[in-house]
């Protein structure tokens, strides 16, 4: 074994992509082999015929060739003086219960063993698939997650002798479930004859790589069966539609009809773009012509973007956050920065860059405030967002802008992937739950793209005011997303759109993110409260991607294999995960569950084991969630997982208090003084549930709603309309304890007669909640100080029904408040009150 080849000679991974040196590499690649006929041993054609071969190979515009078993070192060397890179699949026996046998896990790590021997240290050599295509039905007999563990042994047993090879498997529909963490970049053999399928899958399948390369190591036709016009049409798309797709490359299955299995030839199946005496087909030329195009394919059209960078004392990651923008491969686009009244070196840097357009701000205005600057001064079509911490992928606005001038979208984002310089806490962090992430509600549509990642029309940014100043630090990028939403537009996704983002390096930084995300998801709150639970926790109606073990399943997955494990795309549904659990960590649980369980301790001693059950779950989520934490190897450490645990239990701490101090800090949306006591002066008023009128002249209910919010709007009175999520037509913000929701419905008689309807229906405000959980934990509490005295501890208990009798009568007070509002509407709208309902 010669040594092993220096790093710098190898292709390394790349976000969702790879690189030689200091180029992009793409994979364009073809299959080769098994072959062995013409009496010459092993499955290589001999040296003077792959000379011939790796010429052609060449020509076809291929840099990687895949071959189906450790090539002799001569089959490198000549790959080497072609240029080409060798992708080296690793046989061993799959085909058995490989798992129930000792002796076949043992031949399984001796043969990647000596295969990464005998090719390690070549410069030919791109990486090694462990294995290729596991048969579905083996993968149940033994369990899927024993198999996953099973492909990362043997990633580690490569690694072991190579650390800085690359690996992966090869999957296939048939095992789309299977997900190992070892891998290097995800592996995929996919055989779909049309266009669309094909495309929907392609999106499947980067979401499932998430932040992982994907390359599609098989895709090909057929020429016996489907003709060969057929295939040259069906090459023609596929590989433009796969690296539109985002892919990181693919290999056309395969070189030549020259095909063994099992020791004989192949007779029945021609998947060769060349013949068996290696004469090219037509294929042979269409896909010469589409590796050469790959794979920037021309867009459609190349709107000019305006890329934004708000920046507030920056000045440590920004120098590398322009230098990014500076190169990356799309004609037309310009870059604003904007100072929001930096205190740092900001200046200085921007002045080493004369062709950025650079605005200041004199003092700090926050983060939605400079974004609005921003697009204000966009000359383009399109204006991308991206953070000074951040350092945008060189093709960022090519695969961007593609999923806007390609699709229905008037927004689309990207992932956000941590360099591979952010140190081990940075490392750990990334584990940690909270981070920035995108919210998919399919594979190409998304609820959310994060702020340092995602780019908008410019109609569309103006169509809905732009970004909310009052966000100064976070959420101006999720009230946008929910905002542009309701108003009609969609949001999409580009796997291959990235950006890297560093991640916080400290844990007091860390935990201050976090708060600050608290304090803006309290403003989120009162502007979009239907995305919310009763304690201010978002709920999405997406599924969250990120890389927080949060979303770990913990259950048995779900999946689904076809009637005798025979389906030919065996689907992954997840299972039982780690988020409803972190519920044990959140402050709302240690305050209502932890902390009465201990009080009440000290009246009833057997409650104490409950207590330390109750303390036990939430540390216990937490040690969990650390020990499934995906961490790369190299940044590994023996703390590590320590530390994804301690944020696990601090994370939702920190940001529950920045959330419950922002909305007591925030101002509340009542209504002006003299209303309640007007109407309190007269006590015989009832407080009716539902009012109800009657109309002749063809009034719709659509009407009377936006008679009812010109009346509010006069009055000066806070509301709120129907998002189009809510179970509420209007929601009048009344004072600190009761807001009013009004439900209207139209009851049809004929001839234009109708009955308006108006449910008066009074909520607790955030306050009176969190008043009747306070009063709740001080009588849980008084009564375990009071445990002596029982006398005094159950005069406590009175508080209850005295605050039960106050908000009764707030809510009564404000259905009259909403049904005085109502009668003055219908007045003047000339329609009937019915006294009778």
């Amino acid at each position: 074994m010669g040594a092993v080849q220096p790093v710098e000679s190898r292709v390394k991974v790349d976000g969702k992509f790879f690189r030689l040196g200091d180029k992009r590499f793409h994979i364009k690649g073809v299959a080769y082999g098994p072959l062995g006929s013409r009496g010459y041993p092993g499955p290589f054609a001999p040296p003077d015929q792959t000379t011939r071969d790796l010429k052609q190979i060449t020509e076809l515009g291929a840099n990687v060739v895949r071959v189906y078993s450790p090539p002799p070192l001569w089959f490198l060397d000549l790959a080497a003086a072609h240029k080409l890179k060798v992708f080296v699949d690793i046989p061993w026996n799959k085909h058995v219960c490989f798992l129930d046998s000792v002796a076949e896990k043992s031949a399984a790590r001796n043969a990647i063993r000596n295969a990464v021997r005998s090719c390690a240290g070549h410069p030919a050599v791109f990486a090694y698939s462990v294995v290729n295509e596991i048969p579905p039905d083996i993968v149940r007999w033994s369990g899927a997650r024993k198999v996953e563990r099973f492909i990362d042994e043997l990633v580690a047993v490569a690694k072991d002798i190579d650390p800085h090879c690359l690996c992966t498997f090869a999957n296939y529909p048939p095992t789309e479930f299977l997900q190992p963490q070892a891998p290097d970049f995800v592996c995929f053999n996919l055989f779909l004859y049309r266009r669309e399928p094909f495309e929907n899958y392609l999106a499947r399948l980067q979401v499932l790589a998430g932040d992982k390369p994907l390359v599609l190591g098989e895709v090909g036709m057929d020429s016996l069966r489907e003709g060969e016009p057929a295939r040259c049409e069906f090459f023609n798309w596929q590989i433009e539609a796969a690296f539109r797709g985002g892919v990181a490359g693919l290999i056309v299955f395969s070189f030549t009809d020259e095909w063994v299995r099992n020791g004989r030839q192949v007779e029945d199946w021609q998947m060769g773009i060349t013949t068996a005496a290696r004469q090219p087909k037509d294929s042979f030329w269409v896909i010469q012509k589409q590796f050469r195009a790959a794979p920037y394919f021309p867009l459609p059209r190349t709107p000019r973007v305006s890329v934004l960078v708000a920046s507030y004392n920056s000045a440590h990651t920004l120098r590398a956050c322009l230098d990014s923008l500076a190169r990356l491969n799309y004609p037309d686009y310009e870059v604003i920065l904007v100072d929001d009244g930096s205190t740092d070196g900001t200046p200085d840097i921007a002045r080493a860059y004369p062709q950025i357009k650079y605005i200041r701000h004199n003092e700090n205005l926050g983060l939605g405030a400079a974004r609005n600057t921003g697009i204000a001064a966009a000359t383009g079509e399109i204006v991308a967002f991206t953070d000074a911490d951040c350092r945008a992928d060189e093709d960022w606005l090519y695969h961007l802008v593609g999923a806007l001038v390609q699709g229905e979208f008037a927004g689309a984002g990207g992932p956000n992937i941590p360099p591979p310089e952010d140190s081990a806490i940075a490392t750990a962090v990334m584990a940690s739950p909270g981070g920035p992430a995108h919210v998919l509600l399919s594979d190409r549509e998304a609820e959310h793209v994060p702020g340092c990642n995602m780019a908008f029309y410019k109609h569309a940014l103006l169509a809905v005011g732009g970004f909310d100043p009052v966000f100064r630090q976070a959420g101006d990028d999720v009230d946008l997303c929910w905002r542009l939403r309701q108003a009609g537009f969609k949001i999409g996704f580009s796997p291959a759109a990235v950006v890297w983002h560093h991640r916080r390096a400290t844990i007091g930084e860390y935990l201050r993110q976090q708060y600050g995300y608290g304090r803006a998801e309290a403003i989120l709150m009162e502007k979009h409260p239907e995305h919310f639970n009763f304690t201010g926790a978002c709920t999405w109606r997406g599924r969250i991607y990120g890389t927080a073990l949060t979303r770990a399943q913990l259950g048995r997955a779900l999946i689904y294999h076809g009637r005798f494990a025979t389906g030919m795309f065996q689907t992954l549904y997840g299972g039982f995960q780690l988020d409803p659990l972190m519920v044990c960590a959140s402050p709302e649980y240690h305050v209502f569950v932890t902390l009465p369980l201990v009080v009440m301790s000290a009246l009833l001693a057997w409650v104490w084991p409950l207590a330390l059950a109750s303390l036990a779950l939430s540390v216990g989520v937490c040690v969990l969630a650390g020990a499934r934490a995906t961490i790369p190897r190299e940044k590994l450490r023996w703390w590590s997982r320590p530390m994804v645990a301690l944020l696990h239990f601090l994370q939702p701490l920190a940001r529950g208090l920045g959330r419950y101090e922002g909305r007591v800090r925030t101002p509340a949306r009542i209504i002006g003084p003299g209303v309640f006591e007007a109407v309190a002066a007269r006590p015989l008023e009832p407080a009716p549930e539902t009012v109800s009128y009657w109309t002749e002249r063809n009034l719709t209910r659509y009407e009377l709603i936006g008679a009812i919010i010109r009346e509010l709007e006069l009055r000066g009175w806070p509301y709120r309309t129907d998002s189009g999520w809510s179970n509420y037509d209007i929601e009048i913000g009344g004072d600190r304890l009761i807001r009013l929701e009004l439900i209207t419905v139209a009851e049809e008689h004929g001839a234009n007669r109708r009955v308006l309807r108006c449910r008066l229906r009074p909520r607790s405000t955030f306050s009176a909640r969190a008043i009747w959980l306070g009063l709740g934990s001080f009588i849980v509490v008084f009564l375990g100080l009071c445990a002596g005295t029982t006398r005094w501890a159950f005069v406590s208990l009175v508080l209850v029904p005295i605050y039960w009798w106050v908000l009764a009568q707030r809510r009564r007070l404000m259905q009259r408040v909403g049904a005085n509002l109502i009668d003055a509407v219908a007045e003047k709208l000339g329609v009937t009150k019915l006294d009778k309902i």
